[in-house]
């Protein structure tokens, strides 16, 4: 097996691809959707979490994932595995927990930063002295530490001191406590400077039947301060701060979080990590714990004798097969007397599944398996799979065979991923030219019945028709004006009001559209008053235009009464021509009287394409609110060729990789042939 050595043009281009997969959205209700957006989440965790940083620490340890079902006993197992308690085994069902990473105090480094699951803050159980170096007070408590990722000092709540080599993860329970008050002597793995500030909490939830959850918050400043009612920590630039208490500020209530452990007796160039369970009844954990299995080198699949055929763990079975991860089994509480028909009928389950060469371990029930007990089986219960985990992490090969494998199979399912997500991505991009289209389409007919009823003189009727007859008798004005300007906002209100009316019809007969809000999100309800400041404005900068021309007609003296008109009465009778259609041709006439032919025809000119410009500006300003909604959901125009096209260039990269791998064994090989012809020369 080939070591893990990739290049850095196969990292950038599946830094590039993540990059395409982050930007790829799918909020329409389509078929597919709810399941490309979690497919899209899916691959992003593995990526972020796995896939990029152990392509670029090939030599980072192996991490092995405990994950299963409610019940399956995987704290218990973590627990056996270190030889002591670092992670809490529930008596209640189902419990969820915050996720607890074990690794050798030499590897914590991998995992202090945020190389592996970064959407995790850390926070850890230090270690403690036999003494019992410091106490915390009932109010708050004091540690020190120094750098990045500086560790919380030894410390114990009042009333429960650390007594000589026990440990206790979460604390004692202070004078008044009730049974639910822990006490926290948890730290803050931080990453940066002096000044920097980084909150964390610790969320503990137990779910009752009612779906219940309670959560404590513990947590430190790094670099700067924190405040709240609880216990602080110093972190890594120097800094002091009264920590957290269940109410205190300074961390946020709820941050997702991953405890780390450190202990001596699991080998250097292995980690365990502890997830939640997988059917939690909270999606948030039932998500986490989705994707701290999918950042892992070795799937380690915890399951029951009585729950060995459910559905839960044989999804995950199907996942690991189809991504072709490295992957073990272990049936869990086996009774003693039917452990051989147990065992036998798994593993024909997996034979049936493709899945017979997986490694299968049986763990049979012993009292140490209940909830209440220690929470630590036999060393014999769990030495085979503790001699399976460390064979892999310390033996060079078989570690970078399992990495190679699970980062292998990762990217070569992206070659059916990807383009599933392309598919989703296209259907999300037709659906929203679709809608878009109906509204464009609406709103191109009320376009025409404006243009049409314009030039009928529709405009011209009712109280301005009655004003216009009046102008004739010595009528005012600025009173046919007014009128003529409430008659157009009417009818671009109508016309609007019919389009709207034609594209949310549309709307509601495509499912694409069924939570998108055609008039709500567009403030639809105020479009009268929008449409009549546009026509106020056409109405302003069409007396202007008259003033303009009636000024230069004085000048010239080019009509009979030129000299006499004024500017406002031009204004009407323009406007009055240009709404009244056939019905204003007196308008037409008047004005070339008062002002010239020239002069008039070059007015009505002018005014036309006024009036054309500030009528496309109208609808056009209530289309695009109506589409605001659609363009609010970003879909974006070319996800799925920008998809497609990252695939690509992703595949290219891996191709010339595989076609390297032969040539470097081969040099390899030949540099191990010639360095052993030196020393047998020397000899």
């Amino acid at each position: 097996m080939a070591t893990l050595d990739v290049r850095p043009r196969l990292i950038d281009a599946l830094s590039v691809l993540r990059d395409r997969v982050d930007a790829a959205r799918f909020p329409l209700p389509l078929r597919g959707a709810v399941r490309a957006r979690r497919n899209r989440a899916e691959l992003l965790a593995q990526l972020d979490d796995y896939v990029i940083p152990r392509l670029r620490s090939p030599q980072a340890p192996l991490l092995a994932v405990i994950g299963g079902s409610t019940g399956a006993g995987k704290s218990t197992l973590v627990n056996s595995l270190v030889g002591r308690r670092v992670s809490e085994a529930g008596v209640l069902r189902p419990t969820t927990r915050t996720p607890v990473l074990v690794c050798h105090p030499d590897d914590l480094h991998w995992f202090a930063g945020p190389r592996v699951l970064p959407q995790l803050a850390r926070v850890w159980v230090p270690e403690q002295d036999d003494g019992g170096e410091g106490s915390y007070a009932a109010g708050g408590g004091r540690g020190t530490g120094s750098g990045p990722g500086a560790r919380m000092a030894h410390g114990s709540c009042a009333g429960h001191a650390p007594h000589g080599g026990h440990r206790e993860p979460h604390g004692g329970h202070g004078p008044g406590a009730g049974p639910e008050d822990r006490c926290g002597v948890h730290g803050v793995v931080g990453v940066g400077g002096a000044g920097a500030e980084r909150k964390a909490s610790e969320l503990y939830v137990e779910e009752e039947a009612a779906g219940a959850a309670e959560g404590h918050g513990y947590g430190a400043a790094v670099g700067g301060s924190a405040a709240g009612g609880g216990f602080g920590a110093y972190g890594g630039g120097g800094g002091s701060g009264v920590g957290l208490g269940r109410d205190g500020g300074g961390a946020e209530a709820g941050m997702l979080t991953v405890r780390i452990e450190t202990d001596p007796a699991l080998p250097s160039g292995l980690a365990l990590l502890d997830a939640p369970d997988i059917d939690s009844l909270v999606a948030r954990n039932r998500e986490l714990a989705a994707e701290l299995i999918c950042a892992a080198d070795v799937w380690v699949l915890v399951t029951t004798a009585a729950r060995y055929a459910d559905a839960v763990p044989w999804h995950l079975l199907r996942t690991a097969k189809e991504y072709d991860v490295t992957l073990v089994t272990v049936l869990d509480r086996v009774p003693h007397q039917i452990a051989t028909d147990i065992s036998g009928r798994y593993a024909e389950l997996l034979q049936r599944a493709g899945l017979g060469h997986v490694p299968r371990f049986t763990i049979p029930e012993l009292p140490e398996s209940a909830g209440g007990g220690s929470g630590l089986l036999p060393a014999t219960a769990v030495a085979a799979l503790r001699s399976w985990l460390e064979r892999h992490a310390q033996d060079p090969v078989a570690r970078a065979a399992a990495a190679e494998r699970t980062a292998a199979g990762v990217i070569a399912s992206l070659r059916s991923r990807l383009p599933a997500l392309a598919g989703a991505a296209a259907a999300q991009h037709a659906a929203a030219l679709r809608l878009a289209g109906r509204v464009e389409e609406a709103y191109e007919r009320a376009a025409e019945r404006v243009r049409q009823e314009v030039a009928a003189g529709e405009v011209l009727s009712g109280d301005a028709r009655a004003h216009w007859r009046d102008h004739g008798l010595d009528g005012r004005s600025d009173e046919l004006l007014d009128a003529l300007t409430d008659g157009l906002t009417s009818l671009l209100t109508c016309a609007v009001d019919e389009a709207d009316e034609r594209a949310a019809e549309a709307w509601r007969r495509d499912p694409a559209a069924a939570e998108v809000s055609l008039t709500a999100a567009a403030g639809a309800s105020g479009a009268g008053g929008r449409l009549g400041v546009i026509v106020r404005r056409w109405r302003r900068c069409l007396e202007e235009l008259a003033e303009e021309e009636t000024r230069e007609a004085r000048a010239g003296q080019a009509g009979e009464r030129a000299g006499s008109v004024e500017p406002e009465e031009s204004a009407a009778l323009l406007a009055t021509a240009l709404l009244g259609g056939r019905r204003a041709r007196t308008a037409g006439e008047n004005l070339a009287d008062l002002l010239g032919a020239q002069t008039a025809l070059r007015l009505c000119e002018r005014g036309g394409r006024l009036l054309a410009t500030y009528l496309e500006r109208a609808l056009d300003g209530e289309r695009e609110r109506r589409l605001a909604p659609l363009d609010q959901l970003t879909v974006p125009l070319d996800q799925q060729a920008e998809l497609i096209a990252a695939l690509s260039v992703l595949q290219r990269e891996k191709q010339r990789e595989t076609e390297k791998e032969p040539r470097q064994e081969q040099r390899q090989a030949d540099e191990r042939a010639r360095a052993m012809e030196k020393e047998e020369v020397s000899g």
